[in-house]
């Protein structure tokens, strides 16, 4: 990713809506998978700026790795310990280290994403849980995605291979940021006319951006109870098996 898109995610990560909604979905499965526990070895992988990380703390001990050393300097200034500059398919940690493991919109920057989800399985212990989104739909590819160094976009399709295929159990496999679909839609559409890929994540006045945090806090409770057909999001959630 651009050195300019990871000064902006840490700008805009604690506030803006597509950061919150996404967190706060993260934040509720992982309530549902693990309750009010605090006792969780927990990765963040491609942990960005840092804001993730942060709230995944309530869970435990959590260590925060990606490739990029801006984006762990901007971790760092929140106060995160435990950075750890790392290639998701060469984790530098033992087998079985981790209970959970989150890896949000990361799949898609990786060449070899079957390596990444491989290594995902390897360093969980048996038991513990994978959390994943990824972009959706290649109709939806733009210069949001060029700007963004993504070498794809899924379908749900595709990430049941992809993880089952790593020796994962899917718990939950949905689309999510429904309800958005038609105006990230028309906005990509726009994109792709651009004559310099651009990055999406632009300010919004702050009444907007109130109004779509409480609409995908209304999406994320049903995201948490059924999985939805479409979206711009999919969203995985899946167990390393236990030893019979």
């Amino acid at each position: 990713m651009e050195t300019a898109e990871y000064d902006r995610m840490y700008e805009q990560e604690d506030t803006y809506w597509w950061f919150v909604g996404r967190r706060h979905l993260i934040l509720g499965l992982m309530n549902d998978r693990f309750g009010a526990r605090s006792d969780l070895r927990v990765l963040d992988v491609g942990c960005g700026t840092g804001a993730m990380s942060s709230a995944l703390r309530r869970f435990g001990t959590v260590t925060s790795a990606d490739l990029s050393d801006r984006a762990l300097g901007y971790s760092a200034r929140r106060g995160l310990t435990g950075l750890c500059a790392s290639d998701a398919t060469r984790l530098p940690f033992r087998t079985g280290a981790f209970d959970a493991i989150v890896a949000l919109d990361l799949l898609e920057h990786i060449p070899d994403d079957a390596a990444a989800a491989s290594e995902f399985a390897r360093a969980l212990q048996p038991g513990g849980q994978l959390f994943v989104t990824v972009p959706a739909y290649q109709s939806l590819w733009s210069g949001h995605d060029q700007a963004l160094m993504h070498q794809r976009r899924y379908t749900a399709r595709q990430v049941r291979r992809l993880i089952e295929g790593s020796g994962l159990e899917i718990v939950r496999l949905s689309y999510a940021m429904t309800l958005l679909f038609p105006i990230v839609w028309l906005v990509r559409m726009r994109e792709r006319r651009m004559a310099v890929p651009q990055a999406s994540v632009r300010p919004v006045a702050p009444p907007l951006n109130r109004a779509l945090i409480g609409l995908l806090h209304a999406e994320n409770a049903l995201v948490r109870r059924c999985s939805l057909p479409f979206g711009v999001t999919v969203l995985c959630v899946a167990q390393k098996p236990r030893p019979e």
